[in-house]
């Protein structure tokens, strides 16, 4: 019987074994270093602040594995032999496979810093990095202060798990506004003025210089670029993540950042793949990175994988881009591309409103010669994904988009509709009479 093996045992791994399975009698395996079996690592954050146990972050039953036919391996690989098809790991057992699957995921970044290796100095991604920060920071005795490096997704979700149990938070930024690299300006300064409500010491156009030890090799501070020294004893550090390959260096799988990988997620040795945040495409598509750790598109490329494996070769096709995240109490979405000013071309322009009062706002991103609509971006309000699916698959305009805006309101029934303020002031920049309108459902799934 044809093996399977899957190192790693994240969205990307599981999925693509999850639909194997659906599809083909193979044996799996999957192999994992980090926990025994899966969970959901965006609900980390949520056991740390006592919202649910582990256990709860678990979508999957125990049993499920063993009724499904997919055995677990609790073990590191540290070589791949592809010419024998085998895989060494630590504890001195060996695995063979005739197709392996890498999904490896990331690991924090460290830029080299003097003292990052110290005592309290941490990342979070991992279940590992969880148990840590609860050894670390279990309550504002044992952790007086906490510093976080880097102004990205997980900084924000460290910060807000650390404010839930009153530890000071001071939070170094590089950029000179809160992730302006990706968001625009109004956006990131909204999302500035939400971080210091949240009483979190928020330190723009920063840069840490150095970790310092206390006798013990423990972090006790550490000094930015200007020059300020700030007493803490955590170090969080999330600037951003890097593919976790190193166990590949020498297997003779071709390496940039990540694994590399053709569109059908091959890489240069046959029957050897790479899938979620380890893989690197050779071209990125469209718009996109060659690499992308994002749970939405690890799930993707193990669905589309699953195909190829069971002999339906697919390439990997994400159409178009969206996430959402959260900041604090603000909930955020984005669909297609709505670059930041740093980022976007000539062509693209923005229309951009804010609630006077709450923090709540969404960004129109549309093309400057033709009007056509390229992508949105809202905080505070929830909007219909398949709706702007299908508005950018079928290129409609901007004005189309603001005079039916209301077709992807979440739940207008629970949640307040902000569609006529907004076209209110769409009319007052653009100089037009648009009336916000609603299609039926049956109009806008045959016709949007």
């Amino acid at each position: 019987m044809e093996h399977i093996v899957i190192i790693g045992n994240g969205i990307a791994g599981v999925t693509a074994a999850r639909h194997i399975r659906k599809l083909s009698d193979k044996k799996i395996t999957i192999i994992s270093a980090e926990s025994d079996y899966f969970f959901s690592r965006t609900a980390l954050m949520y056991v740390y602040m006592g919202h649910m146990k582990f256990e709860h972050t678990q979508p999957y039953e125990n049993w499920f594995w063993k009724k499904n036919r997919i055995d677990l391996v609790k073990g590191f690989v540290e070589k791949v032999a592809h010419e024998q098809k085998k895989l060494f790991l630590k504890d001195g057992t060996t695995i063979t496979y005739d197709q392996l699957i890498i999904a490896t995921g990331s690991k924090p970044n460290k830029f080299g810093w003097p003292g990052q290796d110290l005592k309290g100095v941490q990342g979070l991604y991992h279940k590992q990095d969880l148990e840590l920060l609860e050894k670390n920071a279990p309550n504002n005795k044992v952790c007086k202060r906490a510093v976080i490096v880097g102004g990205g997704l997980i900084g924000i979700e460290m910060a807000e798990m650390l404010r839930t149990r009153e530890i000071p938070v001071t939070f170094l930024v590089r950029e000179k506004s809160f992730w302006n690299g990706v968001l625009p300006s109004g956006e990131s300064e909204m999302i500035n003025e939400h971080i210091l409500d949240h009483h979190i010491d928020l330190r723009l156009d920063t840069n840490l210089e150095e970790i310092i030890a206390d006798e013990n090799g423990h972090a006790k501070a550490i000094r930015t670029d200007k020059g300020d020294i700030i007493e803490c004893t955590v170090v969080g550090l999330t600037a951003g993540v890097t593919p976790n390959i190193n166990f590949l260096k020498d297997s003779g799988i071709e390496l940039g950042r990540g694994v590399k990988v053709n569109r059908f997620l091959e890489t240069n040795i046959p029957n050897i793949y790479a899938i979620g945040d380890c893989a690197e495409q050779h071209e990125a598509i469209g718009n996109r990175r060659p690499i992308e750790a994002v749970w939405y598109t690890g799930r993707m490329m193990g669905e589309t994988l699953a195909q190829t494996i069971c002999n339906n070769k697919t390439e990997y096709n994400p159409g178009h881009w969206f996430n959402s995240a959260k900041f604090f109490d603000i909930e955020y979405q984005t669909y297609g591309w709505v670059f930041s000013e740093r980022s976007k071309k000539e062509t693209e322009l923005h229309f951009h409103w804010r609630h006077s009062k709450e923090n709540i706002c969404i960004t129109i991103a549309y093309d400057a010669a033709t009007k056509e609509f390229l992508g949105i971006n809202t905080f505070g309000i929830r909007m219909r994904h398949e709706i702007f699916d299908r508005w950018l698959t079928a290129k409609k305009d901007v004005f189309y988009v603001m005079e039916y805006l209301k077709d992807a309101n979440f739940d207008p029934e629970f949640y307040k509709s902000y569609e006529n303020e907004i076209v209110v002031k769409f009319n007052s920049e653009f100089g037009t009479q648009i009336q916000p309108r609603k299609k039926s459902w049956k109009r806008i799934f045959s016709k949007a």
